[in-house]
């Protein structure tokens, strides 16, 4: 039987932090799919990269949104695939991840998250 709105709604706020032992806190860049453990994450730099925290919205309609707009150190030679969700500025759980508009680096830069949703509909 699949999940009824309400129900998503509820696992989705206890990640964004109605649950503080979980909290989805952190956001991360990664250069190749994370998969379920969060590998491939960007390393490096001058300024170093490093995860960033990130607020999300109320869940509403099985999703939830962010509601700001993070912005990341990122190393020359770098190119970013996905953003990964994490409940901890270092180590922590690794809660999941989502695929981004590649962007290739060719000196060091910054990368802006402007948007991210969670989507337990997909």
């Amino acid at each position: 039987m699949p999940y009824t709105t309400a129900g998503k709604n509820l696992m989705l706020d206890a990640l964004r932090g109605v649950n503080p032992s979980v909290g989805l806190a952190y956001a991360s860049l990664h250069t190749a799919d994370p998969g379920q453990s969060g590998t491939s994450e960007v390393t490096g730099g001058s300024p170093a990269y490093a995860r960033k925290a990130i607020t999300m919205g109320a869940a509403a309609n099985g999703q939830i949104a962010a509601t700001t707009q993070p912005v990341f150190d990122v190393p020359g030679g770098t190119t970013v695939t996905h953003v990964g969700f994490w409940s901890a500025v270092s180590g922590g759980t690794f809660l999941g991840s989502a695929d981004v508009t590649d962007e290739s680096f060719a000196g060091q830069g910054t990368y802006t998250l402007t948007s991210a949703t969670l989507d337990l509909n997909a």
